[in-house]
């Protein structure tokens, strides 16, 4: 059974103007999909379809099997952790670590679990010093960093991010590359939407090209 899939998957405005139309596409445990195309094709429509932001007027969305229109938004946030294109917008707590806790005390786990995942989210995305700092003094990559620590501390199956160089230097981008190589090392099923290519070509194994609402699948 697939992890994630489309069928004939399509979106309109109620104006009639199409975004998305007809999309199909499969995706399996272990898959690290790239999804390009230039500004306006439909590629942030179609992460917002995906964690059910957004209800398709057409066609279907299964994950692990089951049609996403007969799952809760917490059911589909369990599988599927989505980073937004502006980082800062999924920051809002007093403090970093806060920040983390948020959606496992939302979810009822217990204090001792609490902090033992912090303290690995903390470790892992290299945070331990801001602990205690606000996350709206943090600097982009920083927010980056809080953001994706704050829906993987859910162990979701996929990991979603909408443009995440955007704004990096560099070395924060190759930073963000290890990090991600890593997290698919560990298990962790990646889809990245992005304009940069070069980033995308140093992990990818699968990538969809989205223009004017039409998508192509192709092996990299």
């Amino acid at each position: 059974m697939s992890l994630l899939e489309v069928k004939d998957l399509s979106f309109a405005y109620k104006n009639g103007v199409q975004i998305i139309e007809r999309i199909n596409f499969t995706l399996n445990k272990g898959d690290c999909l790239a999804i390009k195309g230039p500004n306006g094709s439909g590629k942030t429509t179609l992460a917002k379809l995906l964690t059910r932001i957004l209800r398709p007027t057409g066609g279907h969305i299964l994950l692990e099997g089951k049609d996403i229109s007969e799952l809760t938004l917490a059911d589909i946030g369990k599988k599927i952790g989505y980073v937004m294109q502006n980082p800062e917008r999924q920051v809002f707590s007093h403090t970093v670590e806060e920040d983390i806790a948020f959606s496992l005390r939302h979810r009822g786990f217990k204090s001792e679990e609490v902090e033992k995942k912090i303290d690995k989210m903390l470790d892992f995305f290299e945070l331990n010093r801001y602990r205690k700092t606000s996350p709206f003094i943090l600097s982009r990559g920083e927010q980056q960093r809080l953001a994706i620590a704050s829906v993987l501390v859910l162990e979701p199956k996929i990991l979603l991010l909408d443009e995440p160089t955007t704004g990096l230097d560099p070395l924060r981008k190759k930073r963000l590359e290890l990090m991600l190589r890593e997290l698919y090392y560990n298990g962790t099923t990646l889809i990245v939407i992005s304009h940069d290519h070069k980033f995308l070509s140093k992990l990818f194994n699968k990538e969809l090209c989205i223009e004017n609402g039409l998508m192509r699948e192709d092996m990299l």
